[in-house]
């Protein structure tokens, strides 16, 4: 092997080096378009202007409706036992039920968006 071919080799050995370590420091973590902490935020304040009335955030015992403390852990609604998704949350909001008045015409939908996201924090 002559000189010229060793040093194409060598060049090619660090280039590969270089490139491979560039594939294996990039972020290859996938990001889900979930809430950001500003919508939570949003979520907060509307929780506490339209919900604390009847609903805690920061336990889970009854006031006039349950407590929410935990209640994305607990995976189901208490009174009826349905799973817990952001679609089911969104439907009992808008529609509430025999002991929750409905919230469709009080909350815009991006005022209800937050508020789902900052119920599941809790």
């Amino acid at each position: 092997m002559n000189r010229t071919s060793e040093k194409f080799i060598t060049i090619g050995a660090c280039v590969a080096i270089v490139c491979a370590g560039m594939l294996f420091a990039q972020d290859t973590s996938k990001k889900t378009a979930g809430p950001n902490a500003a919508s939570i935020a949003r979520g907060k304040t509307v929780f506490q202007e339209k919900c604390a009335l009847c609903h805690y955030d920061t336990s889970d015992q009854k006031k006039i409706g349950p407590g929410l403390k935990g209640l994305n852990k607990r995976g189901t609604f208490s009174v009826n036992g349905n799973k817990i998704t952001d679609d089911s949350l969104k439907t009992w909001i808008e529609n509430g039920d025999q002991l929750m008045p409905p919230f469709k015409d009080q909350l815009e939908p991006a005022q209800l968006k937050d508020v789902i996201a900052y119920v599941k924090t809790l």
